[in-house]
């Protein structure tokens, strides 16, 4: 008798799945809550151990690039912000409320938010100048954000409106993170190791650009430029959104004068203002317009 080819190749043992779906829980001395007789894999309460630390780690770093890898996702490019920022809409609504208030406290923040509304709008046609223009390249290149509101939405918004996919990584917060409307549903991710969530944003990233922003944008920011000045990532572009912002917060001269960076280090990023001076630089880098593909440029980094 002749084999069927599809029994060469049939499954000889049950699948994992299907023995979580057959596995019974006996009731009586076996049962409850605290049952040892749980598979392994199926049990939260063991997986959330403090020795299966590890294992956590391994499952947040293989789910999103697993299903980056089936979607087949190869190269982003990373939007960091203030998730403060408000949309030029909300940031009038805000002033005008302000202005029918009195406080001028109050009122100082709208005037002052609706000025910063501006890298919104940046942020927004930059990830539309990206999601369009990248669509002709051999490896298109997919807006990546941290999944949040203000420039995280700008950057969402802005790749869906021109109707691409994005990618949105949240991340588990005391107080309520909940992701964008603007994100792909199946490139939203939720991240408990905000170690991990790092190691997602430069994997795949081609550049990183920065907007206006407080702790956690810096916090990204001098970790990428940490991993380029010590070698242990590539060169890439880090464009800096509004010279005037950055120069006034970080005094770079000061750390070249004292010793504390190289002269050159300060190269390892270039300041611009508007979504196409970003562009231009970052298909300046790669050189877009003459090669006119990038099929290979951008391998994976770790």
């Amino acid at each position: 008798m002749t084999a069927r080819p599809s029994d060469l190749t049939a499954r000889n043992f049950p699948s994992a799945a299907l023995d979580a779906q057959q596995a019974a829980q006996p009731s009586g001395r076996y049962g409850g809550p605290e049952s040892s007789y749980r598979l392994a894999f199926t049990d939260t309460d063991f997986l959330l151990r403090e020795e299966l630390r590890p294992v956590r780690m391994q499952l947040e770093l293989l789910k999103p690039e697993m299903v980056q890898q089936a979607l087949g996702i190869e190269s982003t490019i990373v939007i960091f912000g203030s998730a403060r920022i408000p949309s030029p809409e909300q940031a009038e609504e805000r002033l005008q409320a302000a202005r029918a208030s009195g406080d001028a406290t109050a009122l100082r923040r709208a005037e002052t938010a609706q000025q910063m509304s501006r890298y919104y709008d940046e942020a927004r046609r930059f990830a539309r100048l990206v999601t369009e223009r990248s669509k002709a390249l051999a490896t298109p290149i997919t807006v990546c954000t941290g999944g949040g509101p203000g420039i995280m939405e700008a950057g969402n918004r802005g790749a869906w409106e021109v109707g691409g996919q994005s990618l949105g990584l949240n991340i588990v917060l005391p107080h309520e993170q909940a992701p964008n409307p603007y994100i792909t549903p199946e490139l939203c991710f939720q991240f408990h190791y905000f170690a991990l969530r790092k190691m997602h944003f430069v994997m795949r990233s081609v550049a990183l650009v920065c907007f206006p922003g407080g702790f956690g944008t810096l916090d990204e920011l001098f970790e990428t430029l940490t991993l380029i000045q010590t070698g242990k990532s590539r060169r890439r572009p880090v464009l800096l959104f509004g010279r005037e912002f950055w120069e006034k917060l970080i005094d770079l001269q000061h750390l070249v004068d004292t010793g504390m960076i190289s002269p050159e280090d300060v190269h390892l990023f270039q300041y611009v203002e508007s979504a196409e001076e970003a562009w231009h630089k970052l298909a300046e880098h790669y050189a877009f317009e003459s090669r006119g593909d990038a099929d290979g440029a951008f391998a994976d980094d770790i």
